[in-house]
């Protein structure tokens, strides 16, 4: 009898592909009896390539929520420091501080992982916290001039609604993101009365000053001789003024302009610039025949046509208190 006869099927898929199914026929064996083929019977293996990549195993949601409480607990603690502060340096230093366990904390959530329903969460709050660390870091007040209060810069920042709302959806979720935010201050929108003089040193003579404010802001200007201030007058934009009984002297001219009069600091919290117009203010009272002379300025705060005054831009360390 003839030797046993393999057929083999090809199916091709796609290019270079292919499945190869060899079916051993049934023959007679030599001495006659039936060959099954026992060397060919088929059985179908499958084994896992070493390098086959294996799913990695769901986050349970309590280890996440042991991952969250990590990360935010130290910027909670430090969050309350914030709000306990008092202003000045106590408080920059909390800032600082938080501002620091914020990015901390952002750094933590960047590298967790999350159930599937909390990625998305994750990523916003961790990016959230790192623009709230940044503003905690910047509302820190120089103790200058022209530095509003920290509480106020907070409020205006975009850190902390970020951070508010990121914390709520996660907490939805079943996720507690829960962040004591520290309080903050609306910006204040303080001013003097047009006129008021915050500073009024002797005033023997009879010159006369008038100031007209012409530009977008209110404005103080001082008059000081040497390191002596002699006066200082509150003047409301489109508003003028006057100050009489200026002694006999030559004056350097500073004014400053902007928003929110700190009455405490002595200057304006926002907007904020300094100014001194580059001549001197020469005030005379004298004696004549048959009565008084005595010096009458004018000074204009913004540009106008025709105006002969020069003003320079001064640092605000060196303005006149």
């Amino acid at each position: 009898m003839a030797p046993p006869v393999s057929v083999a099927l090809r199916r091709v898929v796609g290019i270079g592909v292919g499945l190869v199914l060899v079916l051993p026929l049934a023959g007679c064996s030599a001495d006659g009896g039936r060959d099954d083929g026992a060397a060919g019977s088929a059985s179908a293996t499958t084994e896992a390539s070493p390098s086959s990549a294996r799913p990695a195993p769901a986050v349970e949601p309590a280890a996440y929520r042991r991952t969250l409480a990590a990360a935010l607990g130290p910027l909670n603690g430090a969050l309350r420091a914030v709000d306990q502060a008092q202003e000045g340096g106590p408080l920059d230093k909390a800032l600082a501080a938080a501002g620091k366990k914020a990015e901390a904390a952002a750094a933590a959530l960047d590298a967790a992982r999350t159930p599937d329903n909390a990625t998305a969460g994750n990523s916003r709050l961790a990016s959230a916290l790192r623009s709230l660390g940044q503003d905690l870091r910047s509302a820190g007040g120089d103790g200058g001039r022209c530095a509003a209060s920290p509480r106020v810069e907070l409020g205006m920042a975009s850190g902390p609604k970020d951070v508010k709302e990121a914390g709520r959806a996660l907490t939805a979720l079943g996720y507690d993101a829960t962040l004591n935010l520290p309080r903050t201050e609306k910006a204040k929108h303080r001013r003097l009365g047009n006129g008021t003089l915050i500073r009024d040193g002797s005033r023997g003579g009879l010159g006369r000053l008038t100031i007209d404010n012409g530009t977008g802001a209110d404005a103080v200007v001082s008059l000081t001789r040497g390191s002596r201030t002699a006066l200082s007058v509150y003047v409301r934009h489109g508003s003028d003024t006057t100050v009489g009984g200026v002694s006999s002297g030559s004056y350097t001219v500073y004014f400053t302009t902007g928003e929110d009069w700190d009455g405490g600091k002595r200057s304006f919290t926002r907007q904020c610039s300094f100014q001194k117009f580059d001549d001197t203010a020469d005030f005379r009272t004298v004696r004549v025949a048959g009565g008084t002379q005595y010096t009458v300025l004018r000074f204009t705060l913004n540009k106008v046509i025709g105006g002969n005054a020069t003003t320079s831009d001064v640092p605000p360390g060196e303005f006149p208190s």
